[in-house]
């Protein structure tokens, strides 16, 4: 399998929305539904691209909690996707929380699908390519006391031999906030257009399967808030060993950004540098900026230019997006 850069300007979809309805709340009882729906006009990097309307985001949840005791709860949450016409059911899962965090099983994200700073919404080169960030068979404890904070997750797919550990470690003081990722993944399978010609809505898939990648890598990132100015910063490096072509590839990634809020509008600015060792190398360097409009606690506009050019010209274009953003 061959990997290029151009890969990290795919960005994941964002994960499910949070919860802002409550259906019931009594004897011990609570239910939460929350939802997403975001509308993009959007041109990206691509040379002679054509500017299109895009559904970005369209998201249904539904979570629990039942009181067992003072100390213990049960908790469950499932998740449904419908950026295009299929509905996809992405979240399945049940466990427990209390005063020692969140032990859940089932369906579910892993932990590294919170990994990245970016504060783009379309036009930064991507985060870590993890390729692999959700199974439905997985289990996730999740910690936080409000100073330090930890997290580990694992995924095991006895049908395609896939496994996955990752996890995360965290430290916050006054405004800073310093955190580490790490992810060990077997026989994973790659991300990008099938080989035989056959799409998907014409969008990379992923095609799990035992002739996959074993990939592993790790993400620093430092955030530091000061009244209305949040700046931050990051470093990761990720290794693909394919096991069918015996080939490896290294990518290091880096991110600088910051962003100034002023009431209820927030201008943020960004680099990105992406370098590729493997043995069809690129190298790209990526600027963003973007002016968000909170127009209500459930509602959000944007505008966002970004810039973006590689080694092997495969990118070199000004891209825009301007979208809409409403939860509940």
């Amino acid at each position: 399998m061959k990997k290029s850069l151009l890969a990290l300007a795919v960005l994941t979809a964002a994960g499910s929305a949070n919860a802002g309805i409550n259906l019931y709340d009594a004897n011990g009882v609570k239910v939460d539904l929350s939802g997403a729906v975001e509308v993009q006009l959007y041109d990206n990097f691509e040379k002679h691209g054509d500017s299109t309307i895009r559904l970005d985001d369209g998201d249904l949840a539904l979570n629990a909690t039942v009181a067992v005791s003072e100390n213990l709860n049960v908790v469950s949450g499932t998740a449904f996707k419908y950026e295009s016409r299929d509905l996809q059911n992405y979240e399945l899962w049940a466990g427990f929380s209390g005063d020692f965090g969140t032990l859940t099983f089932g369906r579910q994200l892993l932990v590294s699908d919170d990994s990245g700073i970016g504060k783009d919404y379309e036009l930064g080169a991507a985060q870590l390519n993890w390729v692999q960030t959700e199974g439905d068979r997985v289990a996730k404890y999740v910690y936080d006391n409000g100073t330090f904070y930890t997290a580990v997750s694992h995924e095991m797919d006895n049908k395609n031999s896939t496994t996955i550990t990752d996890g995360r470690v965290g430290f916050r003081t006054g405004g800073l906030d310093i955190r580490a990722y790490g992810y060990d993944g077997k026989r994973i399978g790659y991300q990008g257009l099938v080989e035989s010609g056959d799409k998907v809505d014409g969008k990379p898939v992923v095609t799990p399967g035992k002739d996959g990648d074993d990939i592993r890598g790790y993400n620093l990132e430092a955030q530091y808030a000061m009244g209305a100015i949040n700046l931050a910063a990051s470093f990761g490096q990720i290794e693909y060993k394919d096991l069918t072509e015996k080939t490896k590839q290294t990518i290091d990634l880096y991110e600088i950004n910051g962003s100034y809020k002023i009431d209820n509008t927030t201008m943020a600015l960004g680099y990105v540098r992406g370098e590729n060792e493997g043995d069809h190398g690129n190298v790209i360097n990526n600027v963003y900026a973007n002016v968000t409009q909170q127009l209500h606690s459930n509602v959000r506009a944007y505008v966002e230019i970004g810039y973006a050019d590689d080694k092997n010209n495969e990118l070199e274009d000004f891209g825009y997006v301007a979208g809409l953003e409403v939860k509940f």
